[in-house]
């Protein structure tokens, strides 16, 4: 079923940042949970995966093997849970989201113990200042209700010296690329997700979402705005992601 006009229009607003955006995301990544994760694998044909193991390659937890790590708007948990699994880990991982139904989606995919999930919203991290010893987001950041806020409570949470990785979708430079990921991003995508999902409008807002997310290199500026220092970021797959990471100087 298409969706309506009212829901095309609060889709449109949430990616543009609009007031209700929070509101609208808890409540679509709550209703798409059942079927999050088959969705991510047949829309990026499994590629996400190898994304993933690239962002969290550059986490850096074996400075503090046995530390705090955040998996922030981590969803269905699968960074958390790959985090776990890697030999010499011997942390925890709180996986912090909103949406409730996510969390519940990905109970079972770590070892007992090793993660928690807390129902948390990315602009007030439940934590003490200088507690995290490394935070990592993947494809969440550019749905919280503002970018800086959620920078700078990052910031806050991680102790000096730890990293904070970002992977999230951006646009590719080059025009072969970015013809072919605009005509299945804004057209082929949004149908099966819609018909997979049963969702009429949580596949619209992922390709407005992310035309409205900061380019690369301003989201490494905005970085450095709110404190992270060496902030680096590379592109992966054509462009059609970056993972970026930053961290925290001893004297902020």
């Amino acid at each position: 079923m298409p969706a309506t006009d009212f829901e095309a229009r609060e889709a449109s607003a949430a990616a543009a940042g609009a007031a209700g955006k929070r509101a609208y995301v808890q409540r679509m990544f709550s209703e798409i949970a059942p079927r999050y994760d088959l969705l991510n694998r047949v829309l990026s044909m499994g590629i996400d995966r190898y994304w993933r193991r690239v962002a969290l390659a550059r986490l850096g937890w074996e400075r503090v093997p046995g530390g705090v790590y955040l998996d922030l708007c981590a969803g269905t948990l699968d960074v958390a849970a790959a985090l776990t699994a890697k030999r010499g880990f011997a942390g925890q991982v709180i996986g912090a989201d909103f949406a409730e139904p996510m969390l519940r989606a990905g109970r079972g995919k770590a070892a007992a113990g090793r993660v928690s999930p807390v129902v948390a919203d990315a602009l007030l991290l439940p934590v003490p200042a200088n507690s995290l010893d490394g935070a990592i987001v993947a494809f969440g950041i550019r749905n919280v209700a503002n970018l800086d806020a959620c920078l700078r409570e990052v910031h806050r949470a991680l102790v000096p010296g730890a990293r904070f990785v970002i992977l999230e979708f951006s646009t590719p430079r080059l025009s072969l690329a970015r013809a072919a990921y605009h005509a299945y991003f804004h057209h082929v995508l949004p149908r099966i997700g819609g018909l997979v999902s049963g969702h009429r409008t949580a596949y619209t807002y992922l390709p407005d979402s992310v035309r409205g997310f900061p380019e690369a290199s301003v989201l490494a500026e905005r970085m450095a705005s709110a404190g992270f220092g060496d902030v680096q970021w590379r592109s992966l797959t054509f462009g059609i992601a970056a993972v970026h990471v930053g961290t925290k100087s001893d004297d902020r």
